[in-house]
């Protein structure tokens, strides 16, 4: 039995070290975590004031997006509230629309986009827009609308303007 009684005593004996250990481990965890982050710049711990920006954006470059707009068979006012915008690609840009039902009644209407140059629609991302899905106005009715997008950097270097044009059409749904 004595022999039992040792080899119980050793592996006890290990495990307290075992305990010690991990536990002094742990408590220099957030130590060495500080170190690390402040080394390799993975957080910043020591200046909170630092705000992140998008290294996405090219700065070296500028695009002219014109905005346009058509209504087809339909008694509504629509347009863009900037004609123009100079954005960089990568940066995350919203305008907005205007439309107004001009009618003595409840429409429906649903916008459909086209692009100029027609190979510039795959680098104009859409993150947000009203075009995804069907608007219904009431009689009189005034909306301001958001397209919030993204202009691809790897837009080709040899194209300076896009053209985003809007034309809505009038679709099932009136009441």
């Amino acid at each position: 039995m004595s022999l039992l009684k040792s080899e119980n005593w050793a592996l006890l004996r290990k495990l307290a070290v075992f305990a010690v250990v991990m536990f002094g481990f742990g408590y220099a965890m957030v130590p060495l975590y500080n170190a690390f982050c402040k080394l390799t710049g993975v957080r910043n711990l020591l200046k909170p004031d630092v705000v992140a920006e998008n290294t996405q954006v090219d700065q070296t470059r500028t695009v002219t997006i014109e905005f346009d707009s058509n209504v087809r068979q339909l008694p509504w006012q629509f347009k863009p509230q900037a004609t123009q915008l100079k954005v960089h690609p990568g940066a995350l840009t919203q305008v907005n629309y205007d439309i107004t039902n001009e009618q003595a009644r409840r429409m429906t209407g649903q916008a459909v986009p086209s692009y100029g140059p027609k190979h510039a629609a795959e680098y104009f991302k859409k993150i947000d827009c009203f075009c995804f899905e069907k608007k219904t106005l009431m009689a009189g009715e005034t909306r301001s609308m958001p397209v919030v997008f993204v202009i691809d950097p790897k837009l080709p270097k040899d194209i300076h303007t896009i053209t985003l044009s809007y034309t809505f059409f009038e679709v099932e749904g009136n009441g």
